[in-house]
């Protein structure tokens, strides 16, 4: 194998198979620059094993804007790489593994363009993410395709997740604000 086009940061250590933030190394000369996006062979040695199913783009206008949590389940679970091609973001991966000793824990980590980002989150992990600048761009490589049957979602604002968000949260959709608490006793009505 080549040199890797990426630094790869694992953010649960002592978790096998956790996210891991993924900094591209960019080529630059007098013409521009050139980074890769994905690679399969170096993104393989932090567990991206399957084919890609699907690439998304969103965009989001507002600082403050929330998306989250999403995951699917299994059978359709799914892997992705979200890309920060424009603006920043705060991105959280929460542990839902039912056999991991972490469940529940989460990372949070800053995406942006300008440092080259991506955040790899392995199936078992809900993702979210909240704009710190307006007008943010991300690129979503996923293992599997979007299977409306097997959607699911965490509340942001969880207790038991503990995620603390750096921006007041604006721009919830009523889907996101409607994911249930980890605990149902919790839930409110």
């Amino acid at each position: 194998m080549s040199a890797s086009p990426f630094i790869l940061t694992p953010l649960m250590p002592g978790q096998p198979n956790g996210p891991v933030l993924v900094r591209r190394k960019p080529f630059a000369d007098e013409r521009g620059a050139f980074a890769r996006i994905f690679c399969a062979e170096a993104l393989r040695q932090i567990g991206w094993s399957d084919p890609i199913a699907q690439i998304n783009h969103s965009r989001t206008g507002k600082a403050g804007t929330l998306r989250g949590m999403h995951y699917q389940r299994p059978p359709h679970a799914e892997a992705k790489l979200v890309v920060c091609i424009r603006g920043a973001v705060h991105d959280v991966a929460v542990d839902i593994r039912e056999d991991s000793p972490e469940r529940y824990s989460h990372v949070g980590v800053e995406l942006s363009a300008e440092a080259g980002t991506a955040l790899y989150i392995p199936e078992g992990f809900a993702h979210g993410f909240q704009a710190l600048t307006d007008d943010v761009e991300l690129i979503y490589i996923h293992s599997a395709a979007y299977n409306q049957a097997h959607e699911a979602g965490l509340r942001h604002d969880d207790p038991a997740l503990g995620i603390v968000w750096p921006l007041p949260v604006t721009g919830l959709s009523a889907r996101d604000a409607g994911h249930p608490m980890t605990d149902p006793a919790r839930q409110q009505p």
